[in-house]
């Protein structure tokens, strides 16, 4: 998508005909600064000259101006328009083209001209396709793995409707973390995440871990949409009952009037509490702060993480009764 052509803008009738919610007035704890430093610069041109999608963009990632200024871009691949209309979301959505058979190799030239370390790849929700784009996620994997060998790859994937051969086609492909996001409590999911099923998701990440232990397994979800903190609390219980290892909390924004409102502003020391809560509860990694996003500052988190199991590792090593 080039600098001067519009985004196009494809909405579910339901969204499009509701009526609009004043965005709220942030609070000085999430303000941010205008992304203008040179390193921003760079980073978008080489996303341009390489024509791939980035959910730093598409989402209106608020940490796009820090991300992209140490080069760190999240790839969002099978297309701009998602077949979902999640109540939260600005991502465009309808009914999505045919998938590119060349955008996995763009992606991977990308990562190796941008030098990173750990790539966050996420994608549109394509309810359209048999396999949900499982497949043109496993080869973008792939592709990324033979340009560059040493990069360590996340993904933040759809939730494939529920299907294990679809879930399976990823696996095999092994990322180094697999991410699916809750996003919100159950009580909530019919009217912020009305296409999906949280048990649905939920099992997801229980299933990575079944297929393959040795897969990172992360989730996020935000809060300020109206969720009681003992229901968050629940979502703690449940995502380790699922072994999910890496837990993200973050404010919803409303991105525009036509989407779901922004209940209240979650304090800063609210957040410190559910990150006291989570580590509690056996999580290897939690990251809880106003401005956390999934892939903010992915690579700096996933090194934590892999020393956070090492550490884990020897403690349950060191416990062990000798033989």
């Amino acid at each position: 998508m080039s600098d001067s052509a519009e985004k196009p803008v494809y909405r579910h009738p339901e969204k499009r005909n509701k009526p609009d919610n004043p965005i709220k007035r942030k609070p000085a704890w999430i303000r941010v600064k205008a992304p203008v430093s040179k390193e921003y610069k760079s980073t978008a041109n080489i996303v341009r000259e390489n024509k791939v999608v980035t959910v730093c963009e598409e989402a209106a990632c608020p940490n796009i101006g820090t991300c992209w200024a140490k080069k760190h871009a999240s790839f969002m691949i099978m297309g701009e328009i998602c077949t979902r209309a999640c109540a939260f979301c600005n991502v465009s959505t309808g009914k999505p083209g045919a998938l590119d058979p060349f955008e996995p190799y763009r992606v991977a030239d990308s990562v190796e001209t941008l030098g990173l370390e750990h790539v966050v790849i996420t994608s549109v929700d394509r309810d359209d396709l048999e396999d949900g784009g499982a497949a043109h996620f496993a080869e973008t994997i792939r592709a990324i793995r033979k340009r560059s060998p040493g990069t360590t790859i996340e993904i933040l994937t759809p939730d494939f409707k529920g299907k294990d051969s679809a879930l399976e086609i990823v696996v095999d492909a092994k990322p180094d973390v697999f991410n699916h996001n809750l996003e919100t409590v159950p009580r909530l999911y019919q009217n912020i995440r009305p296409g999906a099923r949280y048990f649905t998701s939920l099992n997801l990440l229980y299933r990575v871990k079944q297929m393959d232990p040795s897969i990172f397994t992360k989730s996020g979800l935000m809060v300020g949409l109206g969720e009681e903190k003992i229901e968050v609390h629940q979502m703690m219980d449940d995502y380790r009952a699922a072994d999910v290892d890496f837990l993200t909390i973050g404010q919803y924004l409303q991105p525009t009037p036509k989407h779901a409102a922004v209940d209240r502003f979650v304090t800063p020391e609210e957040f410190e509490a559910y990150s006291t809560m989570a580590r509690s509860k056996g999580f290897l990694m939690v990251s809880a702060s106003p401005l956390t996003r999934s892939s903010y500052l992915a690579g700096d988190d996933f090194r934590r993480l892999r020393e956070a199991r090492e550490a884990h590792l020897a403690k349950l090593s060191a416990a062990k009764p000798a033989e």
